[in-house]
């Protein structure tokens, strides 16, 4: 199949194929040439009708149609299913939700912030049991989580939140000590000491692109239509107008029951999203396959994931052909929530993103960068991710994922599901269910506020290393942050 895919592969596959590492390397395999399904040319019923062809989406048309076969699903997406976040992500299965425990014990109760932690860790096993069940190969492999702690005060936070997961009873996190991390990994301290680190099995590697692509198979395999190349200009309760993006100019309505908007990052391009989510750029870089006895030294194994406790993230994985794929935020937001290709490259982060992964790995050497990819994820005002359904309407909404949403998407679809079938069970009294977030302030308010988080995550790392105190502003933006 590998000289069929490269050989019919047309221009938009092409542009499609550098939208990611993930995404260019199923072409490069012959594993998928992206080329676009149909586009929706003409009026159409469904009983579902999905807007977006991300994980969201898929997850949801799949627990559907598990289900009630019966059911008319369509999925219709403006590319190509996966061509958004589920498709440039770090490739991180975990148990991570954008509001911590804590928090979500304020709001919510102890008993639903548990409840919270619980789900999120079963998902990340649910992803695999659907994976293999499925046949969709897509290099998952659980590893863990490795959460280096370089400076004293990253240690202590570390010690803190191992505590913390303790009094939830949920999360087994483990703290690692200086000696312990010194003789399995090659990573550099900030302080001229061995970091410690936090080690969190709840999580998997995995290879988005693999992942979503496959699920798009197995959900059309069920009987879900999907229409790639295929806009949504509007939607209300029964009704998604759409336009074809396939050269016909053709326009149309959905007739459906059942409405679910799943755009993330995405959607605040459109009239009906735009101040519900806010899209802030995460950018990655992928390197040339490591020999083994480099990855020896470096002691990161395959299926593992790692980050350290920085305030302005990083995260990485190694990939199953022996690459980094490392990315972190830092890149600015964009006046009105503006979407553009050209925000996905940023010189200033990739070079900030290649010399992290040289300070944390010295091993890495000179090793060639060959990806610099990039995307917005969606954060909500509260930082809170929802899975919502008005019965009343039949319209739905699911996101806010602020970069967690590769496990959290498949919850989400199944917790979308349970509602739209009226079914009252564990998901649907989750904390998150039917949460609804403020809206995020009109500009200029949001641009200043957006871009000062950004900004103060970096100034905060900087305070921690001049001071080697706990930063007061990290402590001062870390309610706005969901912490």
């Amino acid at each position: 199949m590998g000289r069929a895919a490269r050989r019919e592969a047309d221009p938009a596959s092409e542009a499609y194929r550098r939208a990611s590492f993930w995404l260019d390397d199923l072409v490069a395999s012959g594993r998928d040439a992206l080329r676009p399904r149909s586009s929706l040319t003409a009026n159409a019923w469904f009983d579902v009708c999905l807007v977006g062809g991300g994980l969201t989406a898929l997850w949801t048309a799949y627990s559907l149609a598990k289900a009630d076969p019966s059911l008319r699903i369509a999925v219709l997406e403006r590319e190509i299913a996966g061509f958004g976040a589920s498709g440039r992500n770090g490739g991180w299965c975990s148990a991570l939700f954008p509001r911590s425990a804590a928090s979500l014990e304020r709001e919510h109760g102890w008993e639903a912030a548990v409840a919270m932690r619980r789900a999120m860790v079963e998902t990340v096993a649910e992803v695999g049991r659907v994976t293999a069940a499925e046949g969709i190969e897509c290099d998952f492999a659980a590893g863990g989580t490795v959460l280096f702690a370089r400076t004293e005060v990253q240690r202590s936070t570390a010690r803190a939140d191992v505590e913390e997961a303790g009094r939830f009873g949920v999360d087994r996190l483990e703290y690692w000590e200086p000696g312990t991390v010194g003789r399995r990994f090659g990573v550099e301290g900030a302080d001229d000491q061995t970091p410690a680190a936090v080690f969190d099995p709840a999580c998997a590697r995995v290879h988005p692109g693999k992942l979503v692509r496959g699920l798009a198979s197995v959900v059309e395999s069920l009987g879900v239509a999907i229409f790639e190349r295929t806009e949504v200009l509007d939607w209300s309760a029964g009704r998604v107008r759409f336009r074809a993006l396939d050269g016909s100019g053709a326009t149309g309505t959905v007739s459906a029951r059942q409405v679910i908007v799943a755009t993330e990052g995405y959607g605040a391009a459109l009239p009906r999203v735009k101040r519900r989510i806010l899209p802030i750029y995460s950018l990655m870089i992928a390197t040339e396959p490591l020999a083994d006895d480099v990855w020896d030294e470096i002691g990161i194994e395959h299926g593992q994931t790692f980050s350290d406790y920085r305030h302005l993230l990083v995260y990485g994985q190694r990939t199953a052909d022996n690459r980094f794929a490392f990315g972190g935020r830092g890149a600015r937001y964009h006046w009105g929530s503006r979407l553009s290709p050209a925000s996905e490259q940023d010189d200033r982060v990739f070079s900030h993103l290649r010399a992290t992964l040289g300070e944390l790995f010295p091993a890495v050497g000179d090793a060639r960068v060959t990806h610099r990819w990039g995307g917005p994820l969606g954060i909500a005002r509260d930082w809170h991710a929802t899975a919502s359904f008005n019965p009343k309407t039949g319209v739905g909404f699911a996101g806010g994922y602020v970069g967690d949403g590769l496990s959290t998407t498949n919850l989400a679809g199944r917790t979308l599901a349970d509602l739209m079938l009226g079914r009252d069970t564990e998901l649907t009294r989750l904390p998150w269910t039917n949460h609804r977030s403020p809206l995020w302030e009109p500009e200029p308010l949001r641009f200043a506020g957006a871009n000062l988080g950004v900004i103060g995550m970096g100034l905060a790392d900087a305070e921690e290393r001049l001071t080697r105190r706990p930063s007061f502003i990290a402590r001062a933006i870390g309610p706005l942050v969901g912490h």
